[in-house]
C-alpha cells in the first residue's frame, strides 16, 4: 500500500496556493522544482501579478481553468481552512498537501470526509527527493 506521500507524488497538476515571486523562499525554489520535474504547476497567489514561474497567477484554486489534482499551501496554517474549503470547490481534485511546518485540522478532517490525500507538515521538495528517485 502506498504512503499518503507517494500518492500524492503521483498527482502531477498542482495548485500552489502562496507560490511567492522571491526565488530565495521556498515557496519559490520548490514549485520551481517540481515543474523542472514535469509537474504542472498553477500558482495561486493574489498579489502574484499576471504570471510566476512561466504560468498565469490566479487568486483562487478554484478559478483555475486547467484539471487541478492536488492543492499545495505555502500559507501560516491559520489561513489553511478558507484556502482548503475554495479548494473543496473542485470536482477534480483529488489530495491536499500543507506543506513542511503546516498544519490543519479542519483540513484533515474535510480531505478525509471527501476521500483525499492528505498530507501536512511535509516538504514536498524533500519527499520528492527520497522517493523519485
Amino acid at each position: 500500500m502506498h504512503t499518503a506521500v507517494e500518492k500524492a507524488l503521483q498527482l502531477k497538476h498542482i495548485a500552489v496556493v502562496g507560490l511567492s515571486k522571491d526565488p530565495a523562499k521556498a515557496a519559490h525554489s520548490v514549485p520551481r522544482y517540481l515543474q523542472h520535474h514535469g509537474y504542472k504547476i498553477y500558482p495561486v497567489n493574489p498579489y502574484g501579478g499576471e504570471e510566476l514561474l512561466g504560468e498565469k497567477v490566479y487568486d483562487t484554486t478554484s478559478a483555475i481553468e486547467g484539471p487541478v489534482d492536488l492543492v499545495v499551501v505555502f500559507r501560516p496554517s491559520k489561513d489553511v481552512p478558507p484556502v482548503v474549503e475554495d479548494a473543496l470547490k473542485r470536482q477534480d481534485l483529488q489530495g491536499i498537501w500543507l506543506q513542511e511546518g503546516i498544519t490543519s485540522p479542519e483540513a484533515e478532517k474535510w480531505a478525509q470526509e471527501r476521500g483525499l490525500v492528505f498530507v501536512q507538515d511535509k516538504c514536498m521538495f524533500k519527499e520528492h527527493r527520497r522517493y523519485m528517485r
